[in-house]
């Protein structure tokens, strides 16, 4: 890999742990991000953290607060339905051209990552199934070969990855994931598409226990 493909702009690089740390559940809705302390925690100045924070709130992952520090969002129930609604449209689109358009080595690909998340599943690895599973719709997306539903998607894509990371039951999303992968290589656009709206509603079921739990527990 030559310098320049390995080269990963600080400001980038904060944005990227930030996110998957808040995405992992390694941040907590409601926490503090404080300039000064990320810049110590990631050994950089505060200028590339202050951009990465502006980026995570573009993003929707990060609510900003007075001065130099923000917050982890707090997803609320209407937050949820929001996502829902957009993601129902988007993830019915997406799949169905996913099925209409797919290649043999798209659909190998797609069984090699949901291999990976159903391995993570067995092994109670939540983190690395939560990931693959967002893979495997990163992916569904590329297989649908629609830039400009790519342009749209990624309004939303950290949500759509901190949405599926609220997943209790991993067996469950493996299984849901085999389906619609079943309805792909099938070249099933109908049979996707439905199937699409089920599996996000599931996700939305998933967010409202999760955010229940954390009431009970606080």
């Amino acid at each position: 890999m030559s310098a320049d493909q390995s080269f990963e702009p600080e400001a980038d690089r904060a944005a990227r742990i930030v996110r998957e740390q808040i995405i992992d559940g390694d941040r907590a809705p409601g926490d503090r991000l404080v300039e000064r302390d990320l810049a110590a925690e990631l050994g950089v100045s505060r200028v590339p953290v202050r951009d990465a924070l502006k980026a995570l709130i573009a993003e929707g992952l990060v609510t900003p607060r007075p001065r130099t520090w923000a917050v982890v969002r707090t997803f609320t129930d209407a937050d949820v339905d929001d996502l829902i609604e957009v993601r129902s449209a988007l993830e019915t689109l997406t799949f169905r051209l996913a099925a209409e358009r797919r290649t043999p080595d798209e659909v190998a690909a797609l069984e090699a990552v949901l291999d990976r998340e159903a391995r993570a599943a067995r092994d109670h690895d939540a983190k690395a199934a939560h990931r693959a599973g967002a893979d495997f719709h990163e992916l569904v997306a590329t297989t649908a070969a629609s830039p400009l539903l790519d342009e749209i998607g990624a309004i939303t894509a950290s949500r759509l990855r901190w949405l599926l990371g609220q997943h209790l039951d991993l067996q469950e999303m493996v299984d849901e994931h085999r389906g619609l992968l079943a309805a792909i290589r099938a070249g099933d656009g109908q049979e996707a598409a439905r199937l699409a709206v089920g599996h996000v509603q599931t996700s939305r079921d998933a967010a409202r226990t999760r955010r229940a739990q954390a009431g009970t527990r606080d």
